[in-house]
Order: structure tokens, then sequence, then C-alpha cells
């Protein structure tokens, strides 16, 4: 490929894949990779089930590439795919309670990682971690759209193809959620974007 071309748009590279070029797929998992398994781990709480559930997606585009409606932004789509396959494991592993380190390591302010904070790091780690796995399924993916991968409440409306109000409300139940789950355990630190003010 000439170094000085061009990135191939996505409409491009779904064409591609098409037509059955590996190497369109390929491409298309470098540039939305790290997106979807963010949103995946956070909303599974399993690294391991998110990796899979990022390949998934990825085989998902390769089968269904002549179902995408190229006049619409791909992203979106791999995160509506996400939630669904996400549901999906998390209503087979019920049982399971899985960490979330890697997850937490990201929703955390960079300020509470200054050597006089160290300890108190890991003791907040372990209670947003808790507060997080107490949340439902529907208020865990708003959570993960909205604060981790940045979304607004209309691209995750349109992702979870829901009202914006319904997001809004999930979003706001969610932080009560959060907050009182704190709250109930004394703890009134503010350090996480907004889910414990």
């Amino acid at each position: 490929m000439n170094p000085t071309a061009p990135e191939p748009s996505d409409v491009e590279l779904i064409e591609r894949v098409r037509a059955r070029d590996l190497d369109a797929l390929g491409m298309l998992f470098d540039r939305y990779y790290s997106h979807v398994f963010r949103s995946a781990v956070v909303i599974t709480q399993d690294a391991a089930a998110a990796e899979d559930i990022a390949q998934e997606c990825f085989l998902k585009i390769n089968r269904y590439a002549d179902r995408i409606d190229t006049s619409l932004p791909l992203l979106p789509w791999l995160y509506r795919v996400t939630v669904n396959l996400s549901y999906t494991w998390i209503t087979r592993q019920r049982k399971r309670r899985i960490s979330l380190d890697a997850v937490i390591d990201n929703l955390i302010s960079p300020a509470w990682l200054a050597p006089e904070h160290i300890a108190e790091y890991s003791e907040i780690q372990q209670v947003v971690r808790d507060a997080i796995q107490q949340l439902h399924f529907n208020q865990r993916v708003v959570i993960a759209l909205h604060y981790l991968s940045g979304l607004s409440l209309e691209e995750i409306a349109d992702i979870l193809d829901c009202p914006v109000g319904t997001v809004k409300s999930r979003l706001h139940y969610a932080r009560e959620n959060l907050r009182r789950h704190l709250e109930r355990i004394n703890w009134t630190g503010e350090v996480v974007h907004g889910y414990a003010r």
C-alpha cells in the first residue's frame, strides 16, 4: 500500500469485504477493535469474553457485509452488535462474578495515581468495581457507551434502538444506583466521572 495514499473509507472497506477481501476486514479490525473491546469489557466484566465478543463482531461484518447499510456510519452498527453479543454472554454466565480491573483503570481519574494516593487507589478500585457490578445490564450498557466510549445520548439511543428519553432514564437510574451504593458503604469520593456526585 502506498504510504501517502489516504486511508480507505469504511464504505470502501465494506465493499471490499463483500468481494471477500480479508485484508479489508483486517483494516476494519485495526480501526475499530479497541472501541468494541472496551465496551464489551465494561458490559461483560470479563476481558476474555470481551476479546471473544470483539472477534465475533468482526466475523459478523464478514458474514453480513451485504446487509450493512453503507449510507450509515459503521461504528454504531458495531456497538449494537457488541451490546447484543454481550447480553447473550451475560445471560449464559449469570452466576459468575468477574473483576473489572482493566476497566476501572479507564474510569478513575488519573489524579488518583499520584504517589500519595496509591494506597487509596486500590480501595477506590474495589468500591467502584463493586458498585458497577450491582447495576442492571441495561444500566451498565449506557454507563459503558456514555462514559467509556464517549457517545452522546442520541447515538446510544440509535445503537440500542430506543428513545433518547429511555437512555436518559437508564443513565439517571444508573448514576442514582451507583450513588446509593457508594452512600450505603459511607464512601463519598468524587473521582469517577460524575458517577458518585
